[in-house]
């Protein structure tokens, strides 16, 4: 297993995560007219277990996420409903947001 790479920021109250699958860090994703560059500077070098990946979804408002490891995890803690995820080249990406009433 490659490892987890995330970023978690904020902006305008909104706890934003980005989160990718190391292997996929640096590669630029191209499919019919969708295109994903997965860059450093927006999802972050800094691994992290798969423990502090899910405590960073539970806490995050918005989510952008690449990669089958982040999206398996995702999906199996009710983050991603299967039928919203999109693949790029055969990588999975989903992104998520949370509603608050």
């Amino acid at each position: 297993m490659a490892g987890i790479v995330m970023n978690l920021s904020s902006m305008r109250g909104e706890v934003i995560l980005a989160a990718a699958d190391a292997d996929v860090l640096g590669k630029t994703l191209r499919e019919k007219n969708l295109h994903l560059t997965v860059d450093k500077s927006f999802y972050g070098e800094a691994k992290v277990s798969e423990t502090t990946y899910i405590s960073s979804l539970r806490i995050c408002t918005i989510a952008n996420l690449v990669g089958k490891r982040v999206i398996e995890l995702a999906i199996s803690e009710g983050f991603v409903d299967p039928d919203n995820v999109i693949t790029i080249q055969g990588i999975p990406h989903a992104q998520y947001a949370r509603f608050t009433v």
